[in-house]
């Protein structure tokens, strides 16, 4: 009697309370869910030996990367090979091996173990999917070649620039993880020097894709408008603008960071990009935002937003992104106040550029020089960000207090 397929559904599938192990899906195909909730297509074949059976398990990837669809008719392959003698995961050419796909799927799962943010393994998985790379996807991985990645490049590498380029560095990285387990050989067909750049326009030349920044002489009267915007939206956009931090970090601050004695907030290494600890030197008016905040408090986080099945959560960054398109400047970027931070204390302090980049949580010099650099530099940057605070309250026409042609501190 034929063994039942299709047996598996993307309900199931996607369900919450899916059980650790394998579960069948007919034909030799599996969903193996693991103890940390993660899901991988497997094809499971065997040869008799001696008259024992001996089992093998192939790889087809991780579930979302490689959909239901594209583990069964994997699956098929390797059941087709199978019957012609040929080992199974041949994907169904000859012996050329699996897919981009599945190679793909493979790479960001065991790189994905070392990734804190469930978001960065998501955007792995959009551009390395459909999206973009649906004309490779299910060629053996062997069979890849430059034109094929050119062919996925060149529609987008004039009107998306940096999306390009990050999947450019995705597609080599997922070839040079199948060169090192012996998929492939020869050149990266990604590798951008001595290949791809010359082939395609260099970075210099194409339309530059960071955050628009509100220039920095503007910002002062931006924050007097500011003053007159109830709502909490307004203080955490202010408290944004005198940390100079990333929108993220503000969004996630909580209480127990804020030292009110020592005038000081200290972000975990696990909220940071950097992944290691930022001391955030505290101006007089970033602590009296605080104080203010602190006598209504609610709950954990600084800057709350709407619970959701009665769970505390954060300020949606879409409050940022909205507030300032009511004030007329959405055009501007909640991150770009960083770049105005950055170049206002370029143009108009002599504050070290080390200690501007502190602030900004930013590693200036070698590996060697960070190594002898055990400071922060925190009074130094406390000087730093008083002087910031007070050019942004004041008129634009106030200077910080530390005038360009001044001595900064040393």
């Amino acid at each position: 009697m034929p063994r039942a397929l299709n047996k598996l559904t993307d309900t199931f599938i996607r369900s919450k309370e899916l059980k650790a192990g394998r579960h069948p899906d007919g034909g030799g195909l599996y969903l193996r869910v693991r103890g940390n909730g993660s899901k991988h297509w497997v094809f499971l074949t065997f040869k008799t030996v001696a008259g024992k059976r001996l089992w093998k398990e192939v790889g087809l990837g991780a579930y979302p990367t490689v959909s239901l669809k594209d583990a069964r008719a994997a699956a098929e392959d390797c059941r087709r090979q199978v019957q012609k003698g040929l080992p199974a995961g041949a994907a169904g050419k000859g012996s050329q091996g699996p897919t981009f796909a599945q190679v793909a799927a493979d790479f960001i799962d065991e790189m994905g173990k070392g990734w804190s943010n469930q978001k960065h393994r998501a955007q792995w998985e959009m551009t390395l999917g459909d999206t973009y790379c649906r004309s490779i996807r299910s060629k053996a991985i062997s069979e890849v070649s430059t034109a094929d990645v050119l062919a996925v490049l060149k529609p987008i590498w004039m009107a998306k620039p940096e999306t390009a380029q990050r999947l450019r560095g995705r597609i080599e990285r997922v070839m040079s993880y199948a060169k090192a387990a012996g998929l492939v050989s020869g050149e990266n067909p990604a590798m951008w020097r001595g290949h791809l750049e010359h082939l395609l326009s260099k970075r210099e030349k194409l339309t530059r894709g960071h955050h628009s920044a509100m220039p920095y002489a503007d910002v002062p009267s931006f924050v007097e408008r500011l003053g007159s915007v109830a709502g909490l939206s307004g203080r955490a956009i202010e408290f944004l603008i005198l940390t100079a931090a990333r929108s993220g970090e503000v969004l996630g601050a909580t209480w127990s960071e804020i030292d009110f004695e020592s005038e000081v907030w200290t972000v975990p290494k696990e909220r940071m990009k950097g992944r290691r600890a930022h001391r955030v030197p505290l101006s007089p008016r970033a602590v009296d935002i605080l104080r203010e905040l602190h006598d209504v408090r609610t709950g954990e986080y600084i800057f709350p937003g709407e619970p959701k099945a009665g769970i505390e959560r954060p300020l949606s960054v879409m409050a940022f992104t909205m507030q300032m398109r009511r004030m007329g400047v959405g055009h501007y970027t909640p991150h770009g106040f960083r770049s105005a931070f950055r170049d206002w204390a370029g143009d108009e302090t002599s504050f070290p550029r080390e200690v501007a980049e502190a602030a900004l949580a930013h590693r200036v010099g070698n590996e060697v020089e960070n190594a002898y650099r055990r400071s922060d530099a925190l009074e130094k940057r406390r000087l730093l960000m008083a002087a910031w605070a007070k050019f942004v309250g004041t008129s634009a026409k106030v200077l910080s207090l530390v005038p360009r042609h001044a001595s900064g501190p040393t």
